[in-house]
């Protein structure tokens, strides 16, 4: 825990919410001119014992539950990226999840003028793994130009998606369902994942690989092969990263060589000099 800067989050923002906002008045006499909420009233708000809250911003909560990190970050109105630092402040740690079920379903506009100019193929889906932007040589991906609406359940379930995948049972299939079961760890109430993985349990091609498949979380520096559209057969090297302000959402750089084989040995990891 990083009891100095955890009491100076907690304190700027505290001091920022309006007790009479909340029902409290304010002392009109001799008393406490602090702006923004008092500690007890934060314990009244969350329904907690009086002291649980002085004992958070004070550094003296080790290993404070998330339940209530996620309370005291609600009633704060933190965003996502301040919601990371709560937990990375009190528990050494990235939260399980995001603040809001909302967050990671938009991104900056300007992430289109940052797709656009990017050569390879690049799209960005958000938390539910909804196509929110993409270049023209990602659509070029796709001989007919229908473009998929959610990226995981064509790359799971669609036909096409099961065509131009190359060796689908093999080389990817068994690599993106784990990805849907981690999305779903860590949004449990997501409608269209949840839908994704009711398609994916009835569908006889995936349901037991889905059951059984493999851990990985994310396809960062895979290599698989990809019969495009337009080029013909090849293979594909993924670079996958992810907008700050969306958790959940994901930028994808698919970097693409013809031929039936892979085209290189793996490349060396890069390193600064």
């Amino acid at each position: 825990m990083n009891k100095t800067a955890l009491g100076a989050l907690l304190r700027e923002r505290r001091a920022l919410i309006d007790p009479e906002s909340h029902g409290f008045t304010r002392p009109t006499g001799q008393g406490r001119r602090a702006p923004g909420l008092s500690q007890h009233q934060v314990d009244q708000l969350l329904h907690r014992t009086l002291g649980t809250y002085h004992r958070l911003e004070s550094g003296n909560y080790p290993n404070p539950p998330t339940v209530l990190l996620r309370d005291v970050a609600l009633l704060f109105d933190l965003d996502e990226q301040e919601w990371v630092s709560l937990c990375r402040l009190a528990l050494l740690q990235d939260p399980p999840g995001p603040l809001h079920q909302s967050s990671g379903k938009e991104i900056p506009g300007f992430w289109q003028d940052a797709v656009d100019g990017i050569g390879h193929m690049a799209y960005v889906t958000d938390s539910s793994w909804d196509l929110i932007a993409h270049n023209s040589a990602f659509a070029s991906l796709f001989p007919e130009g229908q473009m998929p609406s959610n990226t995981m359940r064509w790359m799971l379930l669609d036909p096409q998606g099961r065509k131009l995948l190359t060796d689908w049972h093999n080389a990817w299939a068994p690599w993106v369902l784990p990805q849907l079961r981690a999305a779903l760890v860590a949004r449990p109430e997501d409608e269209t994942l949840r839908q994704i993985e009711k398609e994916v349990l009835e569908d006889p091609d995936t349901a037991d690989m889905y059951e059984t498949g493999a851990t990985l979380i994310h396809a960062d520096g895979h290599e698989r092969p990809l019969l495009h559209g337009r080029k013909g057969p090849g293979w594909v090297s993924i670079c996958a990263a992810q907008p700050m302000t969306a958790p959940g959402s994901r930028l994808f750089i698919l970097v693409f060589r013809r031929g039936s084989s892979r085209p290189h040995p793996r490349l060396p990891m890069l390193r600064a000099h």
